[in-house]
């Protein structure tokens, strides 16, 4: 089968897209105080449900081009990423230099996976 565009490119795509899809199901009620605990877990459902739809097909697409755990990495830096952002856009919280030195420890982590060692 012949993709329309780079498998890398495809699967950060669609691993970016699932991303914004998970942190709202995870995060986004927390706007929503005076929600129920079972009406948000349903929605939340819902909306893991695109996350899915989009993570899968990634995760597919994109292994073999990486390994799982290049894979993983990948995700987990698109994962802080996208909360970063919506944390200080959406939830209005500040993003203080501790949260941003323990990400860069994680960045850190990223390119000894990545790193290819003789």
């Amino acid at each position: 089968m012949s993709l329309p565009l780079p498998v890398p490119v495809i699967t950060i795509g669609l691993l970016l897209a699932s991303n914004v899809f998970m942190t709202f199901a995870w995060y986004g009620h927390l706007r929503f105080k005076d929600a129920s605990l079972v009406s948000v877990i349903v929605i939340s459902w819902g909306i893991a449900l695109f996350e899915y739809m989009l993570m899968v097909p990634a995760n597919r697409i994109g292994h073999g081009h990486c390994s799982a755990a290049e894979l993983k990495t990948i995700q987990e830096v698109i994962t802080l990423s996208v909360f970063a952002v919506f944390s200080v856009v959406y939830l209005k919280e500040p993003l203080t230099w501790n949260y941003l030195a323990g990400f860069t420890c994680i960045g850190l982590g990223a390119f000894f996976i990545f790193h290819k060692w003789a």
